[in-house]
């Protein structure tokens, strides 16, 4: 490493029962993480795209790869990844048993945080990050969520490890081999994952290190990318998959930073989100003014990490939409980093400040994703809804986007409610939506049933949207036809439900 790169920091010369405690204290974030991530894991409702993770890890390999060959590829690793969970369970999958593993990643990604902290600015900082990290409600939300996106953060963090022992200089071929190997792994797992690659640049920019430093830099890069490329190919054919994302605007920086403190539950009031939102900025101008304090290191990681892939998805997302906040969760260790470094600067006498500013909206953040009707969807409403007012012989019809995947994911609850609006599964057609019976099929076995559920999904992209709409009114005109008239309105978050019968039926109970 040339001059201007100064070495990875190191832990300065400590007492025995110093370095005993720094050991175990490294233990802490994991160990904080997990809890976090387990408590509550089975109060929040699944929403559509865990319905969907349900739906597609219960299928067998032959339509598991049916549906990766035309569909939804992106998240292929993680349907697998279920799948074989699943079958360790003894095929048994559930709200709880799909989320654990996304509790067990944010774990990782909480004690790679403190390995990671520890090689740039110390023990004291890496424990200090992996905390922030294990506590901050959004990291919590995806340990409870059944996708992918806890992975990617995890794989980010162990990446960006094996990336600063390379940028170290003298590196040995194994931590070449680890970091191209993360690189693909964290590609695999979601495609955007990659925007870290530019992240790393920046920071090789910055730092300066040797030609022979960057090359072999720039060959574990290329590795790991050209490893990703089969499943770059079979994702950009399979664009239609990918849900609405969010307009750009001159707000949206602050929002993405917003969010990665709480993610966006609306249940929790706008004071604190802001209480929480500008103390953190606060400790991040205050690192920024007292920069020559803080770890070197640590700022050129950790900044180009928190900053450069949010850019640039901006920029791509104003010719083709892909901002989707989530997809960025893998820059939220970068965050926990810098406010550890902020928190080193400040003067022993104020520490206690700052923890008192944000411990009310971190504590509300953290109750509020808990709450069954944060998600976008509340399918547990739904079946209870049924479940009190059920009668023998009730039927369903779904109306929207993966809204009927709730009978196949929860199929207990669904067992006696034959679907008379599907015409075929979406296992059975390689895809993620049931295909809807047309009007004539609907209406013909509308003929044996006295009382149907209409259940309308309405948290759906715009596209998705319309389609719904359009069902819906057919399903409604068939039920028209029919004779069936509505005679209970209930509305869950997401989801609407209403009970159709016939005059003579008996009348709902309870």
């Amino acid at each position: 490493m040339t001059a201007a790169s100064p070495p990875i920091a190191t832990p300065g010369a400590s007492t025995g029962p110093r370095i005993r405690w720094m050991r175990v204290a490294a233990w802490l974030p994991p160990l904080l993480a997990s809890v976090l991530g387990v408590w509550g894991n089975t109060r929040p409702s699944a929403w559509t795209d865990e319905v969907v993770t349900i739906d597609v890890a219960r299928r067998s390999w032959p339509e598991m790869m049916d549906l990766l060959g035309r569909v939804d590829a992106v998240h292929g690793l993680h349907y697998v990844l279920m799948h074989l969970v699943g079958q360790l369970n003894g095929g048994g999958l559930n709200e709880f048993t799909t989320r654990v593993p996304s509790a067990m990643a944010v774990a990782v990604a909480a004690g790679g945080l403190t390995w990671l902290g520890r090689m740039l600015g110390g023990p004291r900082l890496g424990v200090c990050a992996g905390v922030l990290l294990a506590v901050l409600p959004t990291a919590s939300r995806y340990a409870q969520e059944a996708r992918s996106f806890a992975f990617v953060m995890a794989v980010a963090v162990l990446a960006t490890g094996a990336f600063v022992k390379v940028l170290a200089g003298g590196a040995r071929k194994r931590w070449l081999a680890c970091y191209a190997v993360l690189l693909a792994l964290l590609g695999w797992f979601n495609l955007l994952g990659l925007l870290l690659v530019a992240a790393h640049a920046v920071t090789v920019a910055v730092r300066r290190p040797g030609r022979h430093v960057v090359v072999r830099l720039l060959l574990a890069q290329a590795a790991g990318v050209v490893a990703v490329v089969p499943l770059l190919v079979v994702g950009s054919a399979q664009s239609s998959a990918v849900g609405e994302a969010a307009p750009v605007t001159a707000g949206t920086p602050f929002n993405y930073f917003t969010w990665l403190l709480t993610p966006g539950q609306d249940t929790l009031p706008t004071a604190l989100k802001l209480l929480l939102t500008l103390t953190s900025l606060a400790a991040l101008v205050l690192l920024v003014a007292r920069r020559r304090t803080a770890p070197p290191l640590a700022l050129a990681v950790g900044v180009p990490w928190l900053a450069v892939p949010p850019l640039l998805l901006m920029a791509v997302s104003l010719g083709h939409p892909l901002l989707a906040y989530r997809y960025l969760l893998f820059c939220l260790p970068a965050l926990a980093l810098l406010l550890a470094a902020a928190a080193a600067t400040v003067p022993p006498r104020l520490r206690l400040l700052p923890a008192l500013l944000v411990a009310v909206p971190l504590a509300a953040s953290h109750v509020a994703i808990r709450q069954e009707d944060s998600r976008p969807w509340d399918t547990r409403d739904v079946i209870r809804t049924l479940r009190i007012h059920d009668a023998p012989g009730d039927a369903v019809i779904f109306s929207g986007a993966r809204c009927g995947l709730m009978a196949t994911a929860f199929k207990e609850a669904f067992m006696h409610r034959p679907d008379l609006g599907r015409a075929r599964t979406a296992a059975g057609l390689g895809a993620l939506d049931n295909l809807p019976a047309g009007p004539a099929v609907l209406e013909r076995r509308l003929t044996h049933a006295h009382r149907v559920w209409h259940i309308t999904c309405t948290h759906l992209s715009g596209g998705a949207r319309e389609a719904a709409a359009r069902t819906a009114a057919a399903q409604e005109e068939a039920l028209g036809r029919s004779g069936f008239t509505p005679a209970y309105r209930h509305r869950a978050r997401g989801v609407d439900i209403t009970l159709e019968q016939r005059p003579a039926a008996s009348a709902l109970r309870g």
